[in-house]
């Protein structure tokens, strides 16, 4: 027959000790927690104090077994108990604990929710960037891709589309969306579109927009395909196309 403390020990062993694997990542410490402020619910400082003393026998019976010895579930239960034992002494007599007036409580329930929110926000903007990859793909199927409009966003469909390729760069993704950016297609008809890419497109991109912007100015109409070097060149040596661009730049600005 098992003891009370037998009881409670056993409840807080680890849970891969006791069933497989779940199936995502526990945090003890605040399973810990809730499992305190359930109990203490109602409970006036009296019934705490007493709570306070099981679980601080729980702690010294825990230090002399090796396997709990670093028990952060039962460390986060003491500390929880202590927490709520000092919130009561400090309250008006006869004050019951209740984790619906607790801000320490509420604060980690807005915490949690906003992480929640967090997550499920990167999850659809994950299936919103694996979708666009898939259509820019069966776009480049078609040989369709030079005539699409970039959207908001390609940026980090580009590097899906590198990662699916097991990293190695798209030339033609980065053809298209430095002509875009260079032609102000699309989302870059937006300047701030166009000042974000900066740190969303990688340097052999943006200095071969950098080189066409200059190219097309110094030669007005010029075909897109007679300009295939500069993607050559902006792959091979972003640096000097990024000079090149620079340059003609400067040349353009004192001859107007």
């Amino acid at each position: 027959m098992s003891t009370p403390w037998q009881t409670r020990r056993a409840s807080r062993q680890p849970f891969a000790a006791r069933a497989a694997a779940p199936r995502e990542p526990v945090d003890p410490a605040r399973i810990g927690r809730r499992v305190v402020r359930r109990r203490a619910k109602g409970m006036d400082a009296a019934a705490v104090v007493r709570a306070l003393e099981d679980a601080r026998f729980d702690a010294r019976q825990d230090s002399r077994h090796e396997d709990l010895a670093d028990d952060e579930r039962g460390r986060a239960e003491l500390a929880e108990w202590e927490r709520i034992d000092q919130l009561l002494v400090a309250a008006a007599p006869g004050t019951v604990y209740d984790p619906d007036t607790d801000d320490v409580v509420q604060a980690e329930l807005a915490a949690e929710a906003a992480a929640a929110a967090d997550r499920e926000a990167a999850v659809r903007e994950a299936q919103r960037i694996a979708a666009r990859a898939d259509e820019l793909q069966a776009l480049r199927e078609l040989h369709a891709l030079e005539r699409t409009e970039p959207r908001d966003g390609d940026e980090a469909v580009r590097d899906e589309m590198t990662r699916r390729a097991g990293g190695y760069v798209q030339a033609d993704v980065d053809a298209w969306l430095a002509r875009a950016l260079a032609a102000h297609r699309g989302h870059y008809r937006d300047p701030a579109a166009r000042e974000a890419a900066a740190d969303l497109l990688p340097p052999p991109v943006l200095a071969h927009a950098a080189l066409l912007t200059e190219l097309v100015r110094l030669v007005p109409g010029v075909d897109m395909d007679q300009l295939a070097f500069a993607a050559r060149l902006a792959t091979t040596e972003p640096e000097a196309a990024g000079d090149l661009a620079a340059l003609l730049a400067r040349a353009r600005s004192g001859a107007s």
